[in-house]
């Protein structure tokens, strides 16, 4: 679920600030400021286990913006923070601080145990042996009580609060109405595959859905990156490994099947992250990316010696004579979005673990890697027929082996359905799940209505949680309409939630002023 993490480059940022597009979402208006405080809560090490840990506690980052919130009138918006520094999902969920604004909000960003800054046995939270506390469940009983904290800390008891996640982030925040519906009234849970992850599904459906983003370009696309990948598997068992090299763009010759499937695995994940990051505006959430990096058209590009026109996705493949080579610039615009790297050291740029969609780099990957060992299910293929690249299998026992060789640990599969249901919510309530038809992941969420107050929307033309981000002049309608209905929704929940505060404070002989007064 996560991608490359690469790094920022000083060049960079002068062009950002040259063009004016230094913002937190690049490619929109700018977004607003919520003057964001970050501070540190002592969180328990161990919610569920008396003994080992005792009481022991380590510091939890959040981030908490009372800029436009009025109190005894506005919700708390929590954001359930998810595989990655807090600053980032902040940096890049506009709508949120927008949804604020109009609705007087109070906003917190939380940031996820073993992630960012919030770091059980700091230096060493990922390493073998200091990962056992790295659990949904964990998580979730965190940002339960952190939100009880907030509201003695803010004397705001009786304040309504709302969910908001992306990703795994959304998964939480619909895992956290669930469990803890006394504390959130509402979730919003943005391209969250509640399903696929609990163990259901289609094994190919992840790729196929890659797959079909490309395809969508027309045929020439698709075919040619088939070509591309056969060519090369081709070379290989001629033997003509430097010429593979010479042709994509490898530091080093292909010397077993070993870096044959490495390379494979590195230029798939170049599709996935174009997949997701598919925005209609430049990016730079995951890596830096133009606008529609999917669709074959030109784009500017700024040089070191000025604009250069920039072919991307399928162009960046057909424009090349040799199919291998223009498979090469394609991933680039993943790998190599500078035009800096001389060369693709594929171990470097892509280590494989438990999620075949990809677990970036650093800390943050080691600890995604635990989790896609443990609970969270992600055993995604690719076979060559229901999608464009190379078969490339990760079955359950392959899962298996891999989890008890890296950490020691067996995965539990059915353990993450028993706790939340998968796809059987009958029980639950005020969740709404979206999901943008060009993500792949969208085809492991809830793409219908479960009740009346269980909601699935569908985004046409929308990428990655794309109704999280700030609006941009660029969003197609159908976001801007999402965007609407979600509004209403949690303006409505909120307002369910206080009437049911008044009824149970008045049955208890407080006025609804005291109630008022209390949030």
């Amino acid at each position: 679920m996560r991608a490359p993490s690469l790094p920022a480059l000083p060049w960079a940022l002068g062009l950002l600030l040259a063009l004016g597009l230094h913002s937190q979402e690049l490619g929109g208006r700018p977004a607003l400021d919520p003057d964001f405080r970050e501070r540190y809560f002592e969180q328990l090490l161990d919610h569920f286990n008396f003994e080992r840990f005792g009481n022991e506690t380590f510091r939890q980052r959040f981030l908490v913006s009372e800029k436009f919130w009025k109190r005894g009138e506005g919700p708390l918006f929590f954001y359930t923070g998810n595989e990655g520094d807090v600053w980032s999902f902040a940096n890049n969920s506009g709508f949120i601080l927008e949804l604020a604004a109009e609705q007087a909000a109070l906003v917190v960003f939380a940031e996820h145990r073993y992630y960012g800054n919030s770091l059980p046995f700091g230096e060493h939270s990922t390493q073998r042996g200091h990962l056992e506390l790295l659990t949904v469940e964990q998580a979730l009983a965190d940002f339960a009580s952190l939100l009880q904290w907030l509201r003695q800390d803010l004397k705001a008891q009786d304040i309504p609060a709302i969910a908001f996640g992306g990703s795994y982030g959304g998964m939480l925040s619909a895992y956290m109405r669930m469990k803890y519906p006394h504390l959130v009234a509402g979730a919003l849970a943005a391209s969250a595959p509640v399903v696929s992850v609990a163990g259901f599904g289609d094994s190919y459906q992840f790729f196929r859905d890659v797959s079909a983003d490309f395809e969508g370009q027309g045929p020439k696309c698709a075919q040619g990156v088939r070509d591309a990948f056969q060519q090369i598997k081709d070379l290989f068992l001629q033997g003509a490994y430097t010429m593979i090299s010479q042709m994509f763009g490898t530091c080093k010759p292909l010397s077993g099947w070993k870096d044959l499937v490495q390379l494979f695995g590195f230029a798939r994940n170049a599709f996935t992250v174009l997949a997701m990051m598919d925005y209609p505006y430049p990016t730079d959430f995951i890596v830096g990316l133009p606008a529609n990096p999917v669709k074959a058209r030109r784009l500017l590009l700024w040089t070191g010696k000025g604009p250069a026109s920039q072919v991307v996705a399928c162009d960046q493949l057909l424009n090349e004579n040799q199919r291998i080579k223009g498979l090469g610039a394609l991933v680039g615009l993943v790998y190599n979005s500078t035009g800096m790297e001389p060369c693709y050291d594929t171990y470097l740029l892509y280590q494989t673990c438990a999620d075949p969609t990809g677990c970036g780099l650093g800390p943050n990957a080691k600890a995604w890697d635990y989790q896609a060992c443990t609970e969270i299910n992600l055993t995604f293929s690719s076979n060559n027929v229901t999608d464009i690249f190379p078969e490339l299998l990760f079955t359950e026992e392959l899962r298996q082996q891999y989890c008890l060789d890296k950490w020691g640990v067996w995965p539990r599969p059915n353990w993450l359905y028993t706790l939340f249901g998968g796809a059987d919510l009958r029980a639950a309530s005020n969740i709404i799940f979206s999901n943008g038809d060009l993500d792949p992941w969208a085809g492991g969420g809830i793409q219908r209505n479960l009740s009346a107050s269980v909601i699935a929307i569908t985004i046409q033309g929308g990428a990655h949680h794309l109704d999280l981000r700030a609006p941009n002049p660029a969003d197609p309608t159908s976001v801007l309409e999402a965007r609407k209905l979600e509004a209403t929704l949690i303006r409505q929940w909120v307002a369910e939630a206080r009437r049911e505060m008044w009824m149970r404070r008045t049955q208890h002989g407080v006025s609804e002023a005291e109630v008022r007064s209390a949030s």
